[in-house]
């Protein structure tokens, strides 16, 4: 497994924690490299009306390698829902390295965080965590205090996402920088590589020569924002003749 893995979950009673999760999806996909949401707990998804190819293919692969599950093509990316139970870390593990070298975002209960960031298997990059600091900012402060103490590129997103914006990032069509959507420095911090974290940490710039490694990320999905629509657009054309 070579893709960025992230975390999301909520602090306290903080709503909207799935939306910025499908939306950080959204961010990391490209037409033939959909980013895959992981739902721990959540209910079986359904298939959209329009789709990328990407998406398709790799529900399918999902579908081959994990047949019990059920996954579902959305928009650009691809959804996936895995029961909250014993076996729902065996079957994260299971599952991520289908994903190859796109993101995944597994969303799941605050109260497994730990379990995932204890599992050897799950190799996460990154933390997205939904808080609502004028009631939880201690707590918030101590959840992101261990998460950065894993290792992990920890972001909190402080409001949720306007509910035009949500929408379209559940259906999986939702541009990075849309407005009301995830902000785009979030979203970039997060799908970056471990390399050029730790490059980050002591650049003070996105020097190509200083971070070679994520200005050839942030090019690449760049270019990947100019051909997003012209992706569905084909394939909405392509469903359309049949």
């Amino acid at each position: 497994m070579t893709g960025t893995v992230v975390l999301a979950t909520w602090v306290g009673e903080a709503s909207g924690s799935k939306a910025a999760a499908a939306a950080l999806a959204c961010a990391g996909s490209e037409p033939d490299r959909p980013g895959l949401l992981i739902e721990v707990g959540g209910r079986a998804p359904r298939p959209t009306l329009v789709a990328s190819a990407g998406a398709r293919d790799l529900e399918e692969r999902l579908a081959v390698h994990l047949p019990r599950l059920c996954a579902a093509s959305r928009g650009q990316t691809c959804h996936l829902a895995v029961t909250d139970d014993s076996e729902a870390l065996e079957t994260l593990r299971a599952a991520l390295p289908l994903v190859r070298d796109s993101v995944a975002v597994v969303h799941l209960p605050a109260e497994r965080l730990q379990d995932a960031l204890g599992d050897g298997g799950i190799r996460s990059t990154g933390a997205m965590l939904r808080a609502d600091l004028d009631d939880d900012r201690a707590l918030t402060a101590l959840a992101v205090r261990d998460l950065v103490r894993h290792g992990l590129r920890t972001k909190v997103l402080r409001s949720p996402l306007a509910w035009v914006s949500a929408r379209r990032a559940l259906f999986g069509v939702l541009p990075p920088g849309t407005p009301g959507g995830l902000p785009v420095a979030m979203s970039n911090s997060l799908l970056e590589s471990q390399i050029s974290a730790e490059h980050l940490c002591y650049a003070g710039s996105d020097d190509a020569e200083i971070d070679p490694a994520g200005t050839a990320q942030r090019q690449r999905r760049d270019h990947a924002r100019a051909r997003w629509r012209r992706g569905l657009h084909r394939d909405s054309q392509r469903e359309a003749g049949r």
